[in-house]
């Protein structure tokens, strides 16, 4: 069967809607020699890519940092003979471009493919990472050398960067294509995701399953505001609404991981019979739980990490609390806020754990003067420190 597809920007490659992510079903987060991945979890691989070729999934995104990701699926299109038709694979920015040449060579020799269709680089979250990027002689001049060989076919970029700095990289307009977070819970980069239509590039929506608020594992509340519908269907059909969204990311660790996906496809074009409803549902529940005044607020005048005592990432931990009072999203909030604190430039800032533990009260009060509640953030602060500051996590990628 064939997926449906849209034009992926101004690569114009016929991109299906629902792309396979590499990130999840590969043996370990280290990287490994194949001689280390068993038989049973290489099978593993292998079966999913059968299921995804049989449903029709012509693309398949990985990176260098998804530990034996690369070199397994390598090992896999030679077993069984089912290369997808487009190839992704993502490079980290390096300061020294010989170093990211030698990256990329090595993602071409353990994917074992002779062209890599889409090449991003991965993870322009910082100012400086995209400097590398742009630079005279810096990583895409590496890329535009690989372009002239045939080798590889579009150059992109992936990013948890803030929405001015992915801004300030399609505006640049080096890059064909951005992977980035835009799914129901976190609609920040929506300026963005119309920015990249401007410049015509391709949008690819990074981890609306997990990401998108553990949807895999969802709570009763949140099965309740979107039925008929499971959330993940809904949240596939909030993101494929959007005609400037190319393509989802769907995350593969088991076979049966595909049926909610294809469920969300089949309903795709009786969307609009769902998600308006489902969408009064949720934000109807998210009024009724935090109060008008605060629903409308609660974001204005907050002190960025950077400015506040700690490195404490207000904005961020009040968004947590406000999915769990909406939603009862308590696993997704627990994991996202002991990641705090060591999630570098993929998730920065600090937990609330250094409240009246290094932070006091005053000091909060001094940069949240502006805001419409200060003793409310600060309660919220505390309330999450109790439920979630005993344990920590960290990346899956230690990069």
């Amino acid at each position: 069967m064939d997926l449906p597809y849209r034009r992926f920007g101004r690569t114009n490659i016929k991109m299906p809607v629902l792309s396979l992510g590499g990130m999840r079903f590969q043996k370990s987060w280290e990287e490994l020699k194949f001689s280390e991945i068993s038989e049973k979890e290489q099978n593993k691989v292998e079966n999913i890519l059968n299921l995804a070729n049989q449903f029709g999934f012509k693309h398949i995104e990985t990176a260098k940092y998804y530990g034996t990701s690369e070199i397994q699926l390598g090992m896999a299109f030679r077993s069984t003979n089912k290369t997808p038709k487009i190839i992704q694979t993502k490079i980290p920015p390096n300061s020294d471009p010989k170093l990211f040449e030698s990256e990329l060579l090595n993602s071409f020799e353990k994917l074992q493919v002779k062209k890599i269709d889409l090449l991003a680089i991965h993870g322009i979250n910082l100012p400086e990472h995209l400097h590398q990027a742009v630079k005279d002689g810096g990583c895409i001049d590496i890329l535009r050398k690989f372009q002239k060989e045939n080798l590889i076919g579009h150059i992109g970029f992936s990013t948890h960067g803030e929405s001015s700095l992915i801004e300030k990289a399609i505006s640049t307009n080096f890059f064909d294509y951005v992977n980035l977070h835009w799914y129901f819970i976190n609609q920040t980069n929506s300026k963005v995701i119309d920015l990249a239509h401007k410049y015509d590039l391709g949008v690819f929506i990074i981890s609306p399953t997990d990401k998108g608020g553990h949807l895999h594992t969802p709570s009763e509340k949140m099965l309740e505001l979107c039925s008929p519908l499971h959330p993940i269907v809904f949240n596939d059909l909030f993101c494929l609404r959007n005609n400037n969204v190319h393509t989802i990311s769907v995350g593969i660790s088991k076979e049966k991981d595909f049926d909610l996906h294809l469920k969300a496809l089949s309903l795709l074009s009786e969307s609009d019979q769902y998600i308006p409803k489902i969408l009064n549902n949720l934000n109807e529940a998210s009024l009724n739980s935090l109060g008008l005044e605060w629903y409308e607020n609660w974001d204005k005048n907050l002190p960025n990490w950077q400015n506040t005592p700690g490195g404490i990432n207000i904005p961020v931990l009040l968004w947590l609390s406000n999915l769990i009072d909406s939603f009862d999203l308590e696993g997704f909030a627990r994991s996202r806020y002991q990641l705090l604190g060591s999630g570098s430039h993929w998730f920065p800032g600090n937990n609330a754990n250094l409240l009246d533990a290094g932070v006091s009260e005053s000091q909060l009060f001094r940069v949240l003067e502006k805001h419409l509640n200060p003793k409310k953030v600060i309660k919220k602060l505390r309330v999450l420190k109790e439920k979630f500051g005993k344990g920590t996590l960290s990346r899956l990628s230690k990069n």
